[in-house]
């Protein structure tokens, strides 16, 4: 027996507001059917939840699944299918897409059902009615399961008794469930743990998963594919594709991986913005990492474009309205031929960039001059100075909170900031208008005279 298993097509995915997106989960569904499905003779096809990527697709989705389904028909492969918690049907209508692919000869869906007492019960596949819970194909006997959601570890117990009453000795059990597995997930999502899943395993030989958009087996017993294509860029670096099984008359179970099939490339790349003097030197040194590190496509490529993700991170000296995203993305895509690149500006704007990073537990008075000093540093024309002046702030306070008078407090405040101003005139790359101004002046005068108060 040989069966292909895969999961989370997603088709009809749209991402980024790009038509060629949809094309890609085409690609990668097609691809793997003529590469792998066909030359491999398999004896059927499992699609273990979310074969769309919502319940109301478009006409072009439905034509892109019935483009690969039709050549499975003709090769005289069957496909055997769930639902996923994207295939569902939606509040007003009987039943889903699946359903009517169903209905239509392309797959068999497969569904527990109720008996008279209101229990969970797996029946037959019936041809006529195209409906039921199970079916016998090429030697297994394979079973369908609902998408339970975060009630899927309470349904195991259920699930696991209506299989005792429905398998059978002698044929390859698959159960096909749709749902997260404990340790498999980085979001904060209830999902089933592992001691409970492997309740079914003396019921099934074969655990067909889906959801989790990443591949990962457990115990050689329950296999999870991944994503055909990733549906956001956070997915890229998971390992994905399909799984090519061969069960031999023992019920030796032999997995090859697949992942040689038709993708999109993606790249991230970050650049910290910590020190760019303005908007201009974030933008040519954003242009420089890009042509020493990005992917490069060209017409004469036989690959797909990239789509390159260019996170923006550290501190900004200067506002973060001045930043011209738009340019960077386009001039970005222009160097790279990139189908598509994304900003994401993560950088800490200098309005709000006071004391990054600093220690909680330091000192109080060490905090006290770090946020000083940071806040007169988010300005450019004190930067060089921030240190000193952030020092003169600190003393101005400590003498008012000494009752000394407001004359000499002036007088020191006046006497640091004519040096301050020398000092920075004398730079070369000073110009006349970085010099402190009458603004700076009356900020810190009001520091000393609050703090008095």
């Amino acid at each position: 027996m040989r069966f292909l298993h895969l999961a989370d097509i997603h088709l009809g995915c749209r991402r980024y507001n790009l038509e060629e997106r949809t094309k890609d989960f085409f690609r990668a569904w097609y691809d793997i059917i003529e590469k792998h499905a066909i030359p491999n003779h398999v004896d059927f096809i499992l699609i273990a939840g979310d074969f769309f990527d919502r319940r109301n697709i478009d006409p072009q989705a439905m034509n892109h699944a019935i483009a690969g389904l039709e050549r499975l028909k003709d090769a005289g492969i069957p496909v055997i299918a769930i639902e996923g918690n994207h295939d569902q049907r939606d509040a007003v209508s009987e039943h889903s897409w699946m359903r009517s692919l169903s209905e239509w000869g392309y797959i068999k869906l497969l569904e527990p059902t109720r008996d008279e007492e209101g229990n969970l019960a797996l029946v037959a596949w019936d041809e006529t009615e195209r409906t039921g819970s199970y079916i016998d194909v090429a030697g297994a006997r394979i079973f369908g399961s609902h998408w339970y959601g975060a009630s899927a570890t309470a349904a195991i117990p259920i699930l696991a008794d209506a299989l005792r009453r429905a398998g059978t000795e002698g044929r390859f059990n698959i159960l096909m469930l749709h749902t997260d597995v404990e340790g498999q997930t980085n979001r904060p999502i209830p999902a089933v743990p592992v001691a409970k899943l492997k309740e079914l395993k003396q019921l099934v030989d074969y655990l067909a998963l889906g959801h989790t958009h990443k591949k990962f087996d457990l115990d050689g017993w329950a296999f999870n594919p991944g994503a055909l294509e990733p549906t956001s860029i956070d997915e890229y670096k998971e390992e994905r594709g399909a799984f090519l099984v061969e069960v031999d008359d023992a019920h030796n179970i032999a997995t090859t991986y697949i992942n040689d099939y038709t993708q999109r490339p993606f790249q991230r790349l970050s650049f910290d913005v910590s020190g760019a003097q303005d908007a201009e030197a974030v933008h040519d040194a954003v242009m420089q990492m890009i042509e020493r590190e990005a992917r490069k496509h060209t017409e004469a490529s036989d690959k797909l474009a990239p789509i390159i993700e260019i996170t923006l991170r550290g501190q900004l000296g200067f506002k973060n309205s001045l930043l011209l995203i738009n340019r960077l993305r386009d001039e970005a895509r222009e160097r790279t031929g990139a189908l598509h690149v994304m900003i994401r500006n993560q950088s800490v704007p200098v309005e709000y960039a006071v004391a990054a990073g600093m220690d909680a537990q330091a000192p109080r008075h060490e905090r006290e001059r770090r946020i000083i000093e940071d806040l007169i540093a988010r300005d450019n024309r004190y930067k060089a100075r921030a240190h000193e002046m952030a020092e003169l702030v600190i003393e101005a306070k400590r003498q008012a909170l000494g009752n000394e008078s407001p004359d000499k407090i002036l007088e020191l405040i006046s006497q640091k900031l004519d040096a301050t101003e020398t000092a920075l005139k004398q730079d070369e790359n000073a110009h006349d208008e970085h010099a402190p101004t009458a603004t700076a002046l009356s900020a810190i005068e009001r520091n000393a005279v609050d703090s008095r108060q």
